[in-house]
């Protein structure tokens, strides 16, 4: 399949946002949005490659998987610059280094916000 396909968390709004920002059709072609929560075949064959959907969303993208800061690595260096929130993102997450670091800090806040909405783990 030409273009990317990108599992994340529908129940958080970070991760939604952040997808449904990201102006990704531009430079790859089609996007496949998979919530984590549903019952795709792609959540399921994430799942049983070992990915643990609740540490972070994956990416497939040329035939490839992209894993947690990986995986916003990449969205930015895909993405388009247009408009504050992409070129922002660009700015920090397509350096790798900064990706890594900074995605644990991500993950802790999307776990204490998914807690404080009451919404369960991805199971």
């Amino acid at each position: 399949m030409a273009g990317i396909e990108i599992v994340y968390d529908g129940d958080c709004p970070f991760c939604s946002r952040y997808v449904t920002m990201a102006r990704l059709r531009d430079a790859v072609g089609q996007v496949r949005l998979v919530d984590a929560r549903s019952e795709d075949p792609l959540v399921t064959e994430i799942k049983n490659l070992g990915f643990d959907l609740n540490e972070g969303m994956v990416a497939r993208y040329n035939g490839r998987d992209y894993f947690g800061a990986d995986c916003i690595h990449l969205l930015s260096m895909l993405s388009s610059k247009s408009g504050l929130l992409n070129r922002l993102s660009s700015t920090l997450f397509s350096n790798q280094h900064i990706a890594r670091l900074s995605y644990p800090v991500l993950r802790t806040g999307r776990n204490v916000t998914l807690r404080l909405l009451g919404r369960v783990p991805i199971v």
